[in-house]
Formats: C-alpha cells, sequence, structure tokens
C-alpha cells in the first residue's frame, strides 16, 4: 500500500505539476509587467501606513499568519536537504521558483479580493463566483482540509516533536495533551486570535533564526564569495551541464522552493482573505513579500550558512559548529515556534473549506477535531499519513491553477 501510495505521490509533484506551475507563473510574470521588482519601493512607501487596521484584521496579523503557514521545519531541514542531493546550484532555482510564485500569489490574492464572499473564500471564491464552477470549488475545499488535518496539523505536530526531544527527554503523552492544549487555545479564538499569536510568535523567533545565520556568516565572511560562486556554477555551469547535474539540481531546487512558499497551491489567498482591505493590489503585493522573505531571505541565509560552515551538511551540524552546542537549543526553539505557527495558520485555511462545504460557521467543534488529530503526531508514526497528506497538497494545486489561467483576463493591473 505505500509503495502504491509513493508512486501516486511522485506523479502528483512530477513534472507535469512543476511544469504548470512554472508555466502559469511566466504567464502572469509578463502580464503583470514583473511586478516582483517591485516589491521593495513598495514596502519601503507603503509598510508603515497598511500594516495596522484599527478594526478587524490588521494587514500585519494576516502577513504573520500566512507567512507562519509558509515558514516552516522545511526553511531550514529541508533546505539543506536540497544542499545536499541536488547541489549549491539547487538554490539557484529555488529563487527562480520563489520569482516565479511571487507572480502567482499575486494572482490568487488579486482574485481572491475580487470574488470572495463571506461564504466564499480564497480559491473557492474565485472558482465558484468568478469561474462558475462550484464544482472545482468544492475539490478544492475538499483537498485543503484534508491537507490541513494532515500536512498542516499532524505533520508539523511530528516536526515540532522531533525540535523538542532533540534537545530535551520529554514523554510524547503529556506532551500531545499540552499541544492539544496549545492549539485549541488559539484556534478556537478564531482568525483574530490566530493572527495575534502569529504576530506575537512568527516575528521574534525569524529574528533569532536571522541573528544565528549572521553570527555564522560573519564568522565565515571569507567563504561568502565562495559559495555564491558555487550556487551559479553548480547552476549554469558546463561542467554540470555535461554531467546532467544541472538537471538534478533544477528537479530539487524548484521543488523545494514549491514546498517552501506554496505558491501556487492556493494556501495564501485563503489566509488573506481573513483581511479587512479590499484591495487587490494590497493583498497581491503583501503576499508577494511573504514569498520573498520565506525563499530569497529566509532560505537563502539557511543555505549560506549550510555552505560556508564546516559542518556535516545539516542545518543544527552548521550551527554546531560554529556557534557551539548551545545553537541546538535555539534552533530547537525556532523550529518549534515556525512548527506550531504553521499548525494554527493551515488551522485556518482547514476552517474556511469546512465552512464552505458544509454551509456553517466551523465554530469550536471544529477546532476541537483539528487539534485532536494534529496532537496525534506526537505519538503515532507519521510514514503513510505523511505521503497521504502530501498528495492533498499537491492536488490542490490542479483546480486552483486551472481557476487562475482561465481567468488571467480578470487579474487586474493597478
Amino acid at each position: 500500500m505505500e509503495n502504491f501510495l509513493e508512486k501516486m505521490n511522485s506523479f502528483v509533484w512530477g513534472s507535469g505539476l512543476i511544469f504548470i506551475l512554472l508555466f502559469t507563473g511566466t504567464i502572469y510574470t509578463v502580464k503583470l509587467r514583473f511586478i516582483q521588482f517591485r516589491i521593495i519601493p513598495f514596502l519601503m512607501k507603503n509598510a508603515k501606513k497598511n500594516l495596522e487596521s484599527n478594526k478587524g484584521m490588521s494587514q500585519w496579523k494576516t502577513v504573520c499568519m500566512s507567512l507562519g503557514t509558509a515558514m516552516g521545519t522545511g526553511n531550514i531541514t529541508g533546505v539543506a536537504a536540497a544542499v545536499t542531493l541536488g547541489g549549491a546550484g539547487a538554490i539557484f532555482w529555488m529563487w527562480i521558483s520563489a520569482l516565479l510564485g511571487m507572480a502567482l500569489v499575486y494572482a490568487e490574492n488579486s482574485l481572491s479580493v475580487t470574488y470572495s464572499t463571506k461564504e466564499c473564500r480564497g480559491p473557492m471564491g474565485y472558482l465558484k463566483n468568478g469561474l462558475g464552477s462550484p464544482i472545482l470549488a468544492g475539490v478544492f475545499a475538499v483537498m485543503c482540509l484534508a491537507a490541513s488535518v494532515g500536512m498542516g496539523g499532524m505533520i508539523q505536530v511530528s516536526s515540532l516533536m522531533d525540535s523538542v526531544k532533540s534537545t530535551s527527554d520529554v514523554s510524547s503523552i503529556p506532551a500531545a495533551v499540552i499541544i492539544f492544549l496549545m492549539i485549541f487555545i488559539v484556534t478556537s479564538g478564531g482568525a483574530k486570535r490566530i493572527g495575534s499569536a502569529a504576530q506575537a510568535l512568527l516575528p521574534a523567533a525569524s529574528i533569532i533564526y536571522a541573528v544565528m545565520c549572521v553570527w555564522v556568516l560573519i564568522c565565515c565572511r571569507s567563504r561568502i564569495p565562495e559559495a555564491f560562486r558555487m550556487i551559479f556554477a553548480q547552476a549554469l555551469g558546463y561542467e554540470q551541464a555535461a554531467s546532467g547535474g544541472i538537471g538534478y539540481a533544477i528537479s530539487i531546487g524548484i521543488r523545494r522552493g514549491i514546498f517552501s512558499n506554496e505558491a501556487g497551491l492556493g494556501s495564501s489567498p485563503v489566509l488573506h482573505s481573513a483581511a479587512e482591505s479590499d484591495s487587490p493590489y494590497l493583498q497581491g503585493m503583501w503576499s508577494m513579500f511573504e514569498v520573498f522573505f520565506d525563499t530569497i531571505i529566509c532560505c537563502t541565509l539557511t543555505a549560506l550558512v549550510v555552505i560556508c560552515s564546516f559542518g556535516d551538511g545539516s542545518a543544527s551540524g552548521a550551527f554546531s559548529a560554529v556557534i557551539g552546542d548551545f545553537s541546538e537549543i535555539l534552533l530547537s526553539a525556532v523550529m518549534a515556534v515556525f512548527a506550531f505557527c504553521t499548525i494554527i495558520g493551515w488551522y485556518y485555511c482547514g476552517e474556511t473549506a469546512w465552512s464552505f462545504l458544509s454551509g456553517r460557521n466551523a465554530g469550536k467543534g471544529f477546532s476541537a477535531f483539528f487539534s485532536a488529530f494534529a496532537s496525534l503526531g506526537a505519538v503515532i508514526s507519521l510514514n503513510t499519513i505523511w505521503i497521504i497528506s502530501d498528495i492533498f497538497n499537491g492536488l490542490m494545486a490542479f483546480p486552483n491553477l486551472l481557476g487562475l489561467i482561465l481567468l488571467i483576463k480578470k487579474v487586474k493591473k493597478e
């Protein structure tokens, strides 16, 4: 059974999906006149006045909630694995996937603002109200709900437990009870409480992680130019092309990039639908910032640390080689926070999907259900669940990308 699921997972996440994601991202990059390169001027001009709101969900809370869903342990361990498997050149192709992904998330969020209603938000809004296909909207909702419980809940709790157990001797069952209570307390408060929790946790964890990375890079500053040379040489060099290494680097880098920022999968517009702003341009630009921060900044810092340090090729080994054993505690805490922010963000995706499918508000009953299933990740083996969740996560992209392609003329160029 597991072999069948692995083959199915490879098919779902195969070259076909990767091509569609890159193709759609390229089309929107051209249509939106390379809007990705306007993100820095936008942030410099509009960041302060757009981050706070006197009512409802501020833009900053929404950004933290959405970024928390994308920022997971994959930004650390996943990037290290990409460097190990695909070489330094894989990082270049992660940048390419992020660049095209920024255009995708702009389109997703622009369409979401245009077509979402209180009962039908995110991709479900533009698939049903924009494309006129409640069936596609329902398919996306089912996949999103399944992915939220599995990939966003149980798998992330398992990763959280791995981080905690790496630095402490904690028992699984008491930990599962504590995790259940933490998730339920936050998620039962709805989008506002989720946004507040993400706003309190994510920036602090990101700053700590960035400081750790900068610390390592300062100590290894003489190797930074060589690291960038390796990235470009192994991504575009003649020797790698002749040996077939470039193709493998492209495959690993683009896949890891998509896993990291989730551009095109449809989770971002669900989360941004909680914001009070009804500006397609504003939501699109802030969603692009999330991809930029997640992949271009965070993943690049991780990659440089792994390449420049004299560690064993793992993220923890890279930090330990330079900072010392104390880094394990800090890294464990950061990864635990990233995992928890991913959990509560994915809860909102699942809640929104459930509300669409059931026709009523999810309420605390769904919060208890999600918290209970997610906390099981602390006590049971998840090999099969990981594969199934990964399949549903990939399947979210197909109706979403179809909607993006068919509604391309509806995306506003503001």
